[in-house]
Parts: C-alpha cells; structure tokens; sequence
C-alpha cells in the first residue's frame, strides 16, 4: 500500500467516523501495527500544518480524531452561535480539577476535599460529558466513582492526563498557612464560558 493512499485512507476514516479512532482499530483497517500508524500519522500531521489547512489531527488517549483548527474557532463559532453554551462555574471547574488529578474519585472524596457539598457540579459535569462514570468503589456502599472524558482532553488541548501540570508545591508561613506556589493551568481551547460561584 503506498504511503499517499494510506493517509488518503486515515483521513477518510477519521473524517466518516466523527469520533476519536483508536490506533488499534486504524492498525486493523491499514493491516499494519499500531507503532506503524503513529508514524505515518505524525509525518501526516505535518503535512497539514505545512499546507495550512484548515483541519488537523489530534491524539486522544491511545486515538485519533480529525477536527478543525484550533486558530480557526473565533470564525467557526459565528455559525454555530445559535447552539447553547455551556458555562462552568468557578465551583464546577474546581470539582472538575479534582477528578482530573484524582481518577476514580468518589462523591464523599470530592465534597472531603472540597467542604461543600458537589452533587449539583458533578451532574453538570456529566452532562456535558467533561466527566464519566469510572465502575464501583471497593469503599462501603460500592460507590460510584468518577474520571475526566475524552471531551475534557479535546477541550483542553491534551492528549492524556499525564501532560497536566504539576500539582503545586506548598509550604508554611509563620503563621502555619499554606502557601501555593503558582503555576499555569490549561485553558479551554473555547466553547465554555466561566461563571460565578454556584
């Protein structure tokens, strides 16, 4: 199989499919390994960055999905500006961090963490699909636990977990406060907008 009808091949199954494609299921389709199909969609990638088009190919977790480029949003969203937006509050992006550096996290675990109680965050946050349901806790009562989505890693441009930053060091003052040391945080790559404290 030549390399051009191979990527032919990529693009129109990501294209079709609308979804992330796991390697593996490439892997099949291309009879090829999966290591195979990483490299032809990489120097693929490539190719669309030199051409300036308009779409790209993102990884997601062990996947791939074909979307459009990020740079391009502020023109995309002047058609779809009739969908509904879906905002995060300040309280919600909170639950939201602590599922993302704690997967398979329970409700108790979260409102521990937090001190409030998060029932109404975590529903909002499985409706839009930035979380899902993880299976059952060994904990008492089998509860059920939670993990971030593929749509929290398309939102926020990454691949997998691993590339989110670095928890941020502490240590005390005089007083025994905590005090944080800064670091950056991923932004959404657009589409949710921040509200107030629920």
């Amino acid at each position: 199989m030549k390399l051009d009808n191979t990527k032919s091949i990529i693009e129109s199954v990501l294209f079709a499919a609308g979804r992330v494609v796991k390697n593996t299921e490439l892997a099949t389709i291309l009879e090829m390994t999966p290591a195979e199909v990483d490299e032809i969609i990489q120097n693929y990638k490539k190719d669309f960055e030199t051409e300036e088009r308009g779409i790209e190919i993102i990884k997601v977790d062990d996947g791939y999905q074909l979307t459009t480029k990020k740079k391009n949003f502020e023109y995309l969203i002047q058609i779809f500006d009739n969908r509904a937006k879906p905002t995060l509050s300040t309280a919600a992006l909170e639950t939201l961090s602590i599922i993302a550096y704690n997967p398979r996290i329970t409700r108790a675990e979260i409102e521990a963490i937090r001190g409030v109680n998060s029932d109404g965050t975590i529903y909002r946050l499985l409706e839009y699909n930035l979380i899902e349901d993880a299976g059952k806790s060994d904990a008492p009562g089998k509860p059920t636990t939670y993990r971030t989505s593929q749509d929290f890693l398309k939102m926020f441009g990454i691949s997998n977990l691993d590339e989110l930053p670095e928890l941020p060091r502490y240590k005390l003052d005089e007083n025994e406060q905590i005090i944080l040391e800064e670091i950056e945080a991923p932004t959404p790559q657009g589409g949710i907008e921040n509200t107030e404290n629920e």
